[in-house]
C-alpha cells in the first residue's frame, strides 16, 4: 500500500509553513511592536493552529526530522501508532523513536531503514512492507514514505516521513496467501490423476480409439495441463508472498548459461516464424538448430544464483516475448561492469501502453487489450519472476514503446572472478551444472 504523493506534498508545505509562523509569531510577540504587526502575529498564531488541526486529524503517522536527525514535529497519528507522546518524542533523534524489525523480529541496520535511504538516495523513498516496534515492544506492520527536504543547492534540511499501520491489511494478505497456497496444492493431486489417465486413453499400447476420440481427449489433456500449470504459479506466488521459495543458489557463468539458454529456447520461437537471436555486448548471432561456436574472448560474468530458478525467469520473459510477436525477433543479450550482470529480453511486439509499465510485476495484473484476451494467462508470471530476481538482492524491470517492441532487464550482483574460483574450489557443488535440455517441441 503506497501513501499519495500529493499528501506528502501537502504535509510538507503544512509544515513548512507552521515551523516559519510559529517561529516567526514567537520572536516578534517578544518586542514591542505595532498594531499591525500585532494583528500579524494574531494571524499567523491562527495559521499555526490551523495546520495543527489539520495534521492532527490525519490518520497517517507524520513525523518532521530536521538535518541533526532531529524530531521536531509528531502528530497524533504518530502518537497514537508508535506510543510515544508528542512531548516525548519532539527533541529526541528518531532512533530513539522509530526502530525497524524484520519479520523475524530482527533489528534492521540504520543504513537499510526508510529515513536513512531517503537521505541518501535524496528523493521519496517508499517502503510496504516494514515492520515498526512500538514504545510497548509490539510490532506494528507499517507503510512508510519518507521525503526529503531540499535546498537550493541541494542539500537535505529535513526529512517528512508519513506512515500508517497496515496490519489488519497484511493478515488479510497472509490469510489470502494461505488459502491460495493449501487450495492449489490439495487441487493438483486429482488434476494430476485426470491428466495421467489421459495420457494412458492416448496411448496406442494401452487403449484404442478413433480418430474424433483421440481428438476430444488431446484437447482435454491440453487443457489439463494447462490447469495443472495454473495451480503450480497459484502455489509458487503463495511461497515467493511469505518467504516459502526454495532456493539453492550456486556459481554461475551467465555468458555459458545464457548461451545454452537460447539454443534451447529457439523452437519457442521458431512456432511463430520469428528470428532467435543471442547479443553478448555488441556481438550477436542468430541461434538455428545447429550450434554456434563462438571464437571471441569474452569477459565471465560470475553471478551466485539457483540456476532454475533464474531460467523459469528468462523463460518466462522469452515465453511472453513469442507470444505477443507476430513477426520480426526476439533477442536475448547480456552484458555488464565490474558490479552488475544484466540480462534482457527483446521483442518487436506491440509493445506496451506506459500507465500498464508500473503494474506489469503486480500480482494478477494484465494489461487489458485484445491481445492478452485472445492468448490468456493467469497474471501471476511476471510476479513471480520479480519475487525470484529479489531473492538474489536483483531488479527487474521493462521498457516499451507501443508499436515497436518491449525489452525486460535483469540486474544482478556481479561476483569477482577471484571470489567465485575460490567459492568453486572451496565447494565444487556450488558450480551450476549444463543446462539440460527444456525447449518444448
Amino acid at each position: 500500500m503506497q501513501i499519495s504523493t500529493y499528501v506528502i506534498g501537502g504535509v510538507v508545505i503544512i509544515l513548512l509553513l507552521a515551523t516559519v509562523f510559529w517561529k516567526f509569531g514567537k520572536t516578534k510577540a517578544s518586542r514591542e511592536i505595532g498594531q499591525d504587526n500585532r494583528r500579524l502575529v494574531t494571524s499567523l498564531k491562527d495559521e499555526k493552529a490551523i495546520s495543527d488541526i489539520i495534521l492532527n486529524a490525519i490518520d497517517d503517522g507524520v513525523v518532521l526530522i530536521d538535518n541533526q536527525q532531529i524530531i521536531r514535529h509528531f502528530n497524533q497519528g504518530a502518537v497514537d501508532i508508535v506510543g510515544w507522546t508528542n512531548n516525548e518524542a519532539i527533541g529526541l533523534d528518531w532512533r530513539s523513536v522509530f526502530r525497524f524489525v524484520d519479520n523475524k523480529s530482527q533489528n534492521i541496520d540504520d543504513q537499510e531503514v526508510p529515513f536513512t535511504k531517503a537521505s541518501r538516495e535524496k528523493q521519496t523513498y517508499r517502503d510496504s512492507s516494514v515492520n515498526l516496534v512500538s514504545k510497548s515492544n509490539k510490532t506494528i506492520a507499517t507503510s512508510f514514505s519518507v521525503s526529503p527536504l531540499m535546498d537550493a543547492n541541494q542539500n537535505i534540511t529535513g526529512l517528512v516521513g508519513v506512515f500508517r499501520d497496515v496490519s489488519k491489511e497484511r493478515a488479510e494478505e497472509s490469510q489470502r496467501a494461505e488459502f491460495i497456497s493449501t487450495a492449489s496444492h490439495e487441487m493438483r493431486t486429482p488434476v494430476a490423476a485426470i491428466e495421467g489417465y489421459l495420457s494412458l486413453a492416448l496411448n496406442e499400447k494401452v487403449a484404442t480409439i478413433d480418430t474424433r476420440a483421440r481428438s476430444y481427449l488431446e484437447k482435454a489433456h491440453s487443457s489439463t495441463q494447462h490447469l495443472g500449470q495454473l495451480f503450480q504459479d497459484l502455489l509458487t506466488s503463495a511461497k515467493a508472498e511469505d518467504g516459502r521459495l526454495t532456493s539453492h543458489p550456486q556459481v554461475v557463468e551467465i555468458g555459458d548459461f545464457l548461451e545454452k539458454l537460447a539454443s534451447d529456447l529457439r523452437f519457442t520461437a521458431e512456432k511463430k516464424r520469428l528470428s532467435m537471436q543471442f547479443m553478448f555486448g555488441s556481438d550477436i548471432h542468430t541461434v538455428t538448430s545447429q550450434e554456434t561456436n563462438s571464437k571471441v574472448v569474452r569477459p565471465l560474468y560470475y553471478v551466485s544464483v539457483d540456476p532454475d530458478r533464474l531460467r523459469e525467469v528468462v523463460t518466462n520473459l522469452f515465453d511472453n516475448a513469442c507470444k505477443y510477436t507476430d513477426k520480426g525477433g526476439v533477442t536475448i543479450g547480456l552484458t555488464g561492469d565490474d558490479k552488475v550482470v544484466q540480462i534482457s529480453v527483446k521483442d518487436t511486439g506491440a509493445g506496451i501502453p506506459p500507465e500498464d509499465i508500473g503494474h506489469l510485476f503486480q500480482k494478477f495484473y494484465r494489461v487489458d487489450n485484445s491481445a492478452t484476451r485472445t492468448i490468456g494467462g493467469t497474471g501471476l508470471g511476471l510476479f513471480i519472476s520479480r519475487k525470484i530476481i529479489e531473492l538474489y538482492e536483483g531488479r527487474i524491470w521493462a521498457e516499451s514503446t507501443v508499436g515497436v517492441g518491449s525489452t525486460f532487464y535483469i540486474n544482478l550482483p556481479r561476483m569477482s572472478t577471484q571470489k567465485a574460483e575460490q567459492m568453486m574450489s572451496i565447494s565444487p557443488d556450488s558450480i551450476a551444472p549444463t543446462i539440460t535440455p527444456t525447449a518444448q517441441r
